[in-house]
C-alpha cells in the first residue's frame, strides 16, 4: 500500500486540518508514492527505535519530529541527527498530533484509562463528574498512570468534576470549569495560578499520559490489513 493510502486513512480517522496554527502533524519525512509493507507507531523518535526499525518502514507518531522551520542540517545536533538516520534507513514518518489529541486521545483516556463517562468536551478539554474525597482520586489517577508519585495542588477537600487534557495543558488553565484540572508539565507559575482561582491540579505528566497513542491507533489501522507493531521510544525521564 502506497503512503498516500494510508495517509488518506489517517487523514479520514483524524483529519490533519483540525491541528493548531503551530503544529505540524502530516507526512514529514518520505514520499508519498512509496510503497509500504510494515508501520511502527511510537508517541515519539528516539534513537534506540530507529536503530530497532527495519529499512522501508512507515513511523507513525504523535509528536512531530520537526516542529519548527529548520534552517540547517547539522548531523551532529537534534533533530537532524535522526532525520539522517531514517533517511539513510528510508523510515518515513507521519505524526498525527493535536488533531489526534481532539478526535481521539484525551476521550479515550478520560474513559478506558480512568474509567469515566464524558459529561462535556471543549477543544482539547474533556469533562466527567465524580464526587471523591481528592487525596483518594488523586492515588487512583497516578495508579492508572503508573505515576511514580503524584505531584498537586489541592485546592479542596473534594472533587465533583474534573477536567483532562493529555500532554501539556496548562494554557487552558483560565477556561477550565471545574474542580480539578489533570494534565502533564504543571510548572511552578501553573500551580501558583491554579491556587489562586481556587483549582486543582493533578499532574498525569506528559509521556505517562500520551503514550496511548499507539495503542489507540493500532486498534484502527488493523482495518488496513497492514502489519502494524507498538514500539514505542522511551520516557526520556528517569524516576529515582
Amino acid at each position: 500500500m502506497k503512503i498516500s493510502e494510508i495517509y488518506a486513512f489517517l487523514n479520514n480517522l483524524s483529519p490533519f486540518e483540525l491541528q493548531e496554527p503551530w503544529d505540524n502533524s502530516g507526512l514529514l519525512i518520505g514520499d508519498f508514492g512509496q510503497d509500504v509493507q510494515k508501520i511502527v507507531l511510537s508517541i515519539d523518535v528516539d534513537d534506540m527505535l530507529i536503530d530497532s526499525m527495519e529499512e522501508n518502514t512507515l513511523l507513525i507518531t504523535h509528536h512531530p519530529l520537526i516542529f519548527g522551520g529548520l534552517k540547517q542540517l547539522e548531523f551532529s545536533k537534534y533533530p537532524a541527527n535522526l532525520i539522517r538516520k531514517m533517511i539513510q534507513k528510508n523510515i518515513s514518518n507521519i505524526s498525527m498530533h493535536t488533531n489526534f489529541d481532539q478526535t481521539h486521545l484525551n476521550e479515550y483516556v478520560a474513559t478506558e484509562v480512568l474509567g469515566y463517562k464524558i459529561a462535556q468536551k471543549e477543544g482539547f478539554v474533556v469533562y466527567f463528574d465524580l464526587d471523591e474525597d481528592f487525596d483518594v482520586f488523586a492515588s487512583n489517577v497516578a495508579t492508572s498512570f503508573s505515576l511514580p508519585h503524584t505531584k498537586c495542588v489541592k485546592s479542596s477537600k473534594r472533587v465533583k468534576r474534573a477536567a483532562l487534557t493529555t500532554g501539556s495543558g496548562c494554557s487552558l488553565i483560565k477556561s477550565i470549569k471545574a474542580d480539578c484540572f489533570l494534565t502533564g508539565d504543571i510548572k511552578y507559575h501553573d500551580a501558583m495560578e491554579a491556587k489562586s482561582i481556587n483549582l486543582s491540579l493533578i499532574d498525569i505528566g506528559h509521556f505517562e499520559s500520551e503514550h496511548f497513542f499507539a495503542e489507540i491507533l493500532l486498534k484502527h489501522l488493523k482495518n488496513l490489513g497492514l502489519e502494524a507493531i507498538i514500539s514505542s521510544s522511551k520516557n526520556p525521564f528517569t524516576y529515582i
